[in-house]
């Protein structure tokens, strides 16, 4: 059968209804210490996302996915890190399958044939070079950050070949591999998202066609309009918007501990303080504006892209602007509603502990990395910008 011929009926994909995401974000609040105590968020959870539509929201329809505009699958990832930043860093990569367009249509078929709910993750850096062999390569080697890894059904890793010298700067090309196939080294020890379970893998003297390998942020092969959306700027704005959700879990804690805590000094109630009371304004008036901003540009691409128009320079500079700075925005925004804990957000029991050490993780991700600030005024002033910004 040829690619171009492969239909699918995905009205009994899974065998389960769909769960109401609210309904699973509740779970993963209930557990978010057990995804710490094991490194990783278990695949009965993996398994609720699936059913929640996660890991079908950036399958290509015509394999049965929702193909889901941008603005709606982050306000998802929002709510989900609302509750635990490690659970949505995972399910952001929901939006994983945007890179897969780039394989053949066939590959694609094998892979969504068992549905649409196919989760993929990778470690892609550091690039390993492969070795010519008929038909492909031959892959050995290590890499870092897989995040999502245990739970994947597809990793991804980045090689370097003859016939792409690698890849461009910030799009290595990818070897996909069925997840038993590659060896999981277990080794995340952080102080922050350490749910999401991002290990190295590894991968010994493994053959892979060259129908399975794809240049991430290469050309699509799929012609839906979600697959027009400018593959990297969205890879970074998946992972920020992980700190739009801690911050406004943080401005929770800080509006319930205004009211709720009597001081040990017996001075007034926090919600009668000035100073207090300001803080909370000023810090939500800053998580408001980034956010306006970020969805802001999210939707005017969108827009564009169903309108039939190419996405310009400019747009996609946006975009990695606006998510490099709700990144730092929501970091900030956390630390002002520690500052506001005082004394008790010291304790590691107390919640703003958790969610001050995974924002911090999220603005030091290299695809939020200070260097856009650079790569956007580059653009603005009509200079090239920085290699791999666009």
């Amino acid at each position: 059968m040829s690619a171009t011929a492969v239909a699918f009926d995905h009205s009994s994909a899974s065998t389960n209804a769909r769960l109401p995401l609210a309904d699973v974000i509740a779970e993963i609040a209930a557990r978010r210490d057990e995804f710490d105590r094991l490194s990783h968020v278990p695949r009965d959870v993996i398994a609720k996302l699936k059913r929640a539509g996660i890991y079908r929201a950036a399958t290509p329809k015509r394999f049965g996915g929702d193909a889901l505009a941008p603005t709606a699958f982050l306000d998802m990832i929002e709510r989900i890190a609302a509750a635990d930043g490690s659970a949505a860093w995972v399910a952001s990569f929901g939006s994983a399958n945007v890179y897969l367009a780039a394989l053949p249509l066939q590959t694609q078929a094998e892979i969504y044939a068992d549905g649409p709910d196919q989760v993929f993750a990778g470690g892609l850096f550091p690039v390993q070079p492969a070795q010519p062999a008929d038909g492909g390569w031959r892959v050995s080697g290590t890499w870092k950050f897989a995040s999502g890894c245990k739970g994947a059904d597809w990793l991804g890793v980045g090689i370097g070949t003859q016939s792409t010298g690698g890849g461009v700067p910030g799009k290595p090309r990818t070897a996909v591999f069925r997840a038993h196939q590659v060896e999981i080294v277990e080794n995340w020890d952080v102080v922050g998202m350490q749910g999401t379970g991002s290990h190295d893998l590894r991968v010994n003297d493994q053959f892979v066609a060259d129908a399975w390998t794809f240049v991430r942020g290469g050309e699509p092969c799929v012609d839906e309009p979600l697959y027009r959306y400018p593959t990297i700027a969205y890879a970074a704005q998946v992972l920020a918007v992980v700190n739009l959700g801690l911050a406004r879990a943080a401005l929770d804690v800080a509006n319930q501990m205004a009211g709720g805590r009597k001081t040990t000094t017996g001075a007034p109630q926090l919600a009668d303080r000035a100073y207090y009371r300001i803080e909370l304004a000023k810090a939500e008036a800053q998580l408001r504006s980034a956010r306006a901003f970020f969805y802001e540009s999210t939707d005017e691409v969108w827009q564009a892209i169903l309108a039939g128009k190419p996405v310009t320079a400019d747009q996609i500079s946006l975009l990695r602007l606006a998510a490099t700075q709700i990144a730092r925005e929501g970091a900030g925004v956390v630390q002002r509603a520690y500052r506001l804990g005082g004394t008790m957000a010291i304790y590691r029991s107390h919640p703003l502990q958790r969610l001050l050490r995974d924002s911090m993780v999220v603005t030091q991700h290299a695809f939020l990395g200070e260097g856009n600030y650079d790569g956007a005024g580059a653009v603005f002033v009509g200079v090239p910008p920085i290699p791999g910004y666009l």
